[in-house]
């Protein structure tokens, strides 16, 4: 067999085999399963951690905005959340989504440390 007809064998072996084009199409539908486990999902998880989060947030508690400045919640509004930054006790209006993350402060933890 010269080379010429192994490869008109090798190009037509596909159209010989008769498929339905299954084997092309299983692949694709096999990614989008994956890319919902890998990619939505945990996004979806952490968007509701969040949302849970700023549902939380009440007067006292420490929070540090996505611009990374670090204040005490004073007061809360319909869309923004007042907060007083520690140097100067500045007073901030902040948009409730700037909120990256929170810590409650335990007075008696800090009071037991200090002693």
């Amino acid at each position: 067999m010269n080379g010429s007809t192994g490869l008109a064998l090798w190009a037509a072996a596909p159209a010989l085999g008769g498929g339905n084009g299954f084997g092309m199409l299983l692949p694709i539908l096999l990614f989008i399963p994956l890319l919902y486990l890998l990619m939505i999902r945990p996004q979806q998880k952490r968007q509701k951690q969040w949302q849970s989060m700023l549902s939380s947030i009440k007067s006292g508690d420490r929070v540090t905005t996505s611009g990374g400045i670090r204040g005490i919640i004073i007061s809360i509004k319909d869309d923004s959340y007042i907060i007083r930054v520690a140097p100067d006790n500045l007073k901030l209006e902040v948009a409730k989504t700037a909120i990256a993350s929170v810590t409650t402060q335990d007075t008696s933890s800090d009071s037991k440390s200090a002693t």
